[in-house]
């Protein structure tokens, strides 16, 4: 795969709505030719202990931060006509689809390819297949996991190796 557009949510709490942070990839004839990155003001507007705990994103670093509708007009035109890939697919399609829904806005059926799936089937020998051990065994040192546009670029170099 040589033309796409890695993508990764972080999000607040347990809702796959709360949202608030994306990270965005994207690839053309195999190059990366735009990295971006935003916060969320997420929805359901809380965060909880683990969540924070896993990406250090609190209440107060998304309380200014524009809401997804806002964001998604930014991302929209940058990610045209490109299949989405991420690293556990039902997470990320799982937000994309509940913000869409959420919004009231019209889900244009991305299509969705997934690096864990693929690196399980062609990985096996892999002692575990979270992206910071795919993503090295692929060439890449994943230093900020769990910051969106690090795992999107992460994911990346995973789909243009194995996908």
């Amino acid at each position: 795969m040589r033309d796409f557009a890695a993508i990764d949510f972080e999000t607040a709490n347990s809702e796959r709505t709360s949202v608030c942070s994306v990270g965005i990839i994207v690839v053309r004839g195999g190059e990366i030719v735009h990295r971006y990155y935003s916060l969320i003001r997420p929805e359901p507007d809380y965060y909880n202990h683990h969540n924070t705990r896993v990406h250090g994103l609190t209440a107060a670093d998304t309380e200014s931060a524009r809401i997804f509708p806002d964001v998604w007009a930014e991302v929209e035109p940058l990610i045209a006509g490109l299949p989405l890939v991420a690293h556990n697919k039902p997470f990320d399609e799982g937000c994309l689809k509940a913000v869409f829904r959420m919004y009231r806005m019209d889900y244009p059926d991305y299509p969705f390819f997934c690096t864990l799936q693929a690196a399980r089937r062609q990985l096996r020998h892999l002692s575990d297949h979270r992206l910071p051990t795919v993503a090295e065994c692929c060439g890449y040192r994943l230093d900020e996991h769990h910051h969106a546009l690090a795992d999107a670029e992460a994911c990346a170099a995973i789909a243009l190796t194995i996908l």
